[in-house]
This record gives structure tokens, sequence and C-alpha cells, in this order.
């Protein structure tokens, strides 16, 4: 089952064009990891996905209220603590039980600390718990390692798994190797933008902002 198609669709960051003509899908069960050099636009390309930006041309299809996505910041609120950050976003997702997250992401004897209080690795896992109180089936995640340590980083892997093993899929721009069976990886470097003197699309952009 396609969770999620992308046909053809540009990106821009600072009112350039980053990207063009990028074109995959994402199946149930499956992850799919995105590669490549620092500024090509992997952050961009998902923020669009997300719908935080729009796209300069192309089609994204995919089932409403479907995306998790986990940026960069972990989207915390840094008085209150671990339970109450958890109990916040599962009100928000109309999800109730929190505990396996909790444990899944070890997170168990940090709960009653607030969050200001914690480690960055510790944020990091806090931030990424969130995802397993959604009841979202797509997890959109940009580098989503970061400050974690090896042992956190085979937890995140392992509640991937778990993620995927129930149906889920996710899309994830990272340079580490999660050592995900199911995963695929797509290299952006193909679709990077060509100069508007080589035929690329800065006319597109300019007629976006007419």
């Amino acid at each position: 089952m396609t969770m999620l198609s992308v046909e053809g669709l540009a990106v821009s960051r600072g009112g350039l064009p980053v990207l063009e003509n990028i074109g995959f899908t994402l199946e149930a069960g499956h992850a799919l990891v995105l590669r490549g050099p620092n500024g090509i636009g992997k952050t961009t390309l998902l923020r669009t996905l997300a719908g935080l930006q729009p796209a300069l041309a192309g089609t994204v299809s995919m089932p409403p209220e479907s995306m998790a996505y986990a940026a960069h910041s972990d989207g915390l609120k840094s008085t209150l603590t671990v339970r109450e950050n958890m109990t916040f976003w599962a009100s928000v997702y109309a999800t109730h039980d929190i505990e396996p997250a909790l444990d899944r992401m070890n997170l168990r004897n940090l709960d009653h600390r607030a969050a200001h209080s914690l480690s960055a690795g510790q944020k990091r896992r806090l931030g990424l718990a969130r995802l397993l109180v959604t009841g979202r089936p797509i997890w959109v995640l940009d580098e989503p390692t970061v400050s974690l340590d090896t042992a956190s980083v085979a937890l995140f892997a392992e509640a991937v798994r778990g993620h995927l093993s129930t149906g889920g899929a996710a899309l994830i721009a990272t340079h580490i190797d999660l050592g995900l069976e199911e995963a695929r990886v797509l290299d952006l470097a193909p679709f990077k933008a060509k100069p508007p003197e080589e035929g690329g699309m800065q006319g597109a952009f300019d007629e976006a902002f007419l």
C-alpha cells in the first residue's frame, strides 16, 4: 500500500530553487532514507512535504492527517516534566497511553524531571518519543539522531522498526546507518536544481509570486 507519493516536486530555499523533478513513493512497512551533502535541500524538502512551505511545482499525495514531522527542534515545554510533556502531546493527538513511549525511549526513570534539566541527548529522546503518541502512520524525520549516543540511536532504530512492523512508514534524512533492512536510500544529488541559465526553475519561482 502506497502511503506517500511525490511527483515532479520542486522546492526552494531563501527564494532560490534547490531541488527539482523529485519523484518517489513510500510504501507501508518501509522506510526511505534521504542522502546528500550538507545544503543540498534535505530539510527544505521535508518542510515542504510537511506543509510548512509551498512547493514550486509537483504534487504530494497522502491520506489526510497521516504525517508526523520531527524537525531539528525537540518541541518541548521546558518547565513541564517529561511525563507532562508526553501527556500534553498525547492530548494534542487524542491518544492516551504514554507508558509504552516512555519505556521504548528509556525515559521511565526521568519522567519526573523538568525538560530544561535534561541533557541534550535526553531532550532528543523525549522529542522523538512524541512520535509514538501521535498515532500517525507516516513519520518524517530530519536528522533524528543528533545528540544521541550509540545506545540511544539503537533505541530509536528499534522504535522505527516497531512502527514499520505495524504498517507505518518513515522518511528519514540522516547520515547515520540505522541498520533498517526495510529502508531504501534516495540520493538527492541528481535532483539538484539547475541554475536559471541552464534551464532551471527561476522563472517558475518568479511566477509563484506575481
